[in-house]
């Protein structure tokens, strides 16, 4: 099972990388790192359409089963890397596909602006943002890795995305 997660902070060293890093280890998912790609800032003109950042990008989304957007909540939304990102993609690569959402917050009440601007962009793009959402607050890092409470929660929104994803295998099967 082909499974992208995205790591949507430009930070080198941010938390949101040591998530992103953690599922594509724990779970041998394909990992998609903002804070080394080079894509461009999305204009809309067709000779970005074949930058090899771009093929990349929608080559590894097109042939996932599922995919987990990891961000940081940057003034009330996700982060303007990941945004960026998704702007080059369609609904070709997400349509009915699950996807799993992943906050990382400063702490306080952080996280949740961040999350519902994803699901409005997945919504946009015809995705199946799954129930099921998290947002890790510093408490849930130990250095540069999960604390055991994070990872367990981190398990658990995994699990379900495998639901999800088993869910719409049997859906397309039965068409």
């Amino acid at each position: 099972m082909h499974i992208v997660v995205v790591n949507g902070s430009p930070r080198k060293s941010g938390r949101t990388g040591i998530v992103a890093r953690h599922i594509a280890r724990q779970y041998r998912a394909q990992l998609i790192d903002l804070s080394k790609e080079v894509i461009p800032l999305y204009n809309g003109e067709a000779s970005q359409e074949e930058l090899p950042s771009v093929l990349h990008l929608r080559q590894q989304m097109q042939k996932a089963a599922g995919i987990i957007l990891c961000s940081p909540e940057y003034h009330g939304a996700m982060s303007g890397a990941l945004k960026n990102a998704l702007d080059f993609l369609n609904s070709d690569q997400f349509e009915h596909k699950p996807v799993a959402l992943i906050a990382v917050a400063g702490g306080g009440k952080g996280g949740i602006n961040a999350l519902n601007n994803m699901r409005t962009v997945m919504r946009s793009l015809h995705a199946n943002a799954i129930p099921k959402q998290l947002v890790l607050d510093p408490p849930g890092f130990a250095g540069d890795h999960l604390t055991k409470s994070a990872a367990l929660q981190v398990d658990a929104i995994f699990s379900e995305l495998q639901r999800y994803i088993n869910a719409a295998k049997w859906w397309r099967e039965k068409l």
